[in-house]
């Protein structure tokens, strides 16, 4: 058996020793799995679990994450951030440049549109999962900010649109879908200190006004690759400060301000990002270190970043809407408080039209 030959396991059972010696070959030759047992499993709009392994010769890791298709949301999937992208993006082999997990197999399989990873388990390195209920330090988004414009930087304009190996990456174009949101149940929620230009918002503009624009903005300006979705949710810190990136599946190639808007707004609470953002903008673009001739300047820095509260207002908002169906419920309070005070601090509103004048 090789690793082109593995079947795609249906559950976690059908992932025997044999099946874990191959999955790990690539990292670990000399490792013989004896046993494969299930530590935990956490099933959502995607299957993980946590499986334990011994060995009967050689070395590898005591644990590794799992993570497949559930097969009741792959409609989901398709509609909203597609199947293949993170073990297409793996199995590439492209550097991404910032911390993200180690992938030890990722197997792709069209027909049925279905995947499944073999990837470490970021607890044995004493990784700390975040959410937005335990903001980031400004510190700590400052080493976020640098992962993402040094990854950026390597795939700046045409570097990505030429690579060998990204072919394969599609832009980042709106999508249909969130309009069924009931957005007044979500305006509800966010508090007295709500800026009236948010809770003025019916969905209609919100979708067509707001984020649509500036989302096509995103294929008429400067592409690069994306993570395309690094909330809070999708990062966690290694003990020695660094901040990781997780959770691939929306990988897509696109202006940077997407991520760079998207994490920052969401990472930080309301006060402390006021009080360092344009701090975290220079450390971003110095990040990049790109030619000058290709380098942004602070102004377009600042201009994309306000404009991009269009997506982080927009999917939390009808994130916040939808009550327990997607996230959290104070999860994604937290979240649509924060962009929604960025929308207001920012003009997005007019960022956008100067964007798209």
């Amino acid at each position: 058996m090789t690793v082109e030959t593995l079947p795609l396991p249906q559950d976690w059972d059908q992932m025997t020793p044999e099946w874990m010696t191959v999955a790990l070959a690539g990292h670990h030759g000399d490792a013989r799995v004896e046993s494969v047992s299930v530590d935990l499993r956490d099933d959502g709009t995607n299957r993980r679990a946590r499986l334990r392994l011994t060995y009967s010769s050689g070395s590898g890791p005591a644990t590794v994450f799992v993570k497949a298709a559930d097969p009741d949301h792959k409609e989901l999937i398709r509609m909203t951030s597609g199947m293949f992208h993170e073990p297409r993006l793996y199995n590439s082999g492209v550097p991404l440049h910032l911390e993200h997990p180690r992938v030890y197999t990722a197997l792709i399989d069209e027909a049925a549109y279905d995947f499944v990873m073999v990837m470490e388990d970021l607890s044995a390195r004493g990784a700390d999962p975040r959410d937005a209920t335990r903001p980031l330090t400004v510190e700590q988004a400052a080493s976020g900010v640098r992962g993402l414009g040094r990854m950026h930087g390597k795939y700046w304009g045409s570097r990505v649109l030429d690579h060998p190996d990204l072919g394969w990456l599609e832009p980042f174009v709106p999508w249909d879908g969130m309009e069924i949101a009931p957005l007044p149940a979500a305006l509800e929620r966010l508090g007295p200190d709500a800026a009236p230009e948010v809770l003025e918002l019916t969905i209609g503009a919100l979708i067509d006004e707001i984020w649509k624009p500036y989302i096509r903005t995103l294929t008429t300006t400067p592409q690069t690759l994306l993570h395309g979705d690094p909330h809070i949710g999708n990062t966690y810190l290694l003990e020695d400060g660094q901040l990781g990136f997780l959770d691939w599946q929306v990988a897509r190639r696109g202006n940077w301000s997407l991520d760079l808007g998207y994490f920052l707004q969401g990472a930080l609470t309301i006060e402390d990002r006021r009080r360092s953002e344009r701090d975290l903008l220079d450390i971003y673009r110095d990040a990049l270190a790109l030619p000058a001739a290709e380098l942004p300047s602070r102004e377009e820095i600042l201009l994309g970043y306000r404009a991009s509260v269009a997506h982080g207002l927009t999917l939390w908002l009808c994130t916040a809407s939808a009550g327990e169906f997607w996230q959290r419920p104070d999860i994604a309070l937290a979240l649509a408080q924060r962009y929604s005070a960025a929308y207001s601090d920012l003009d997005t509103a007019g960022a956008i039209a100067e964007l798209t004048r």
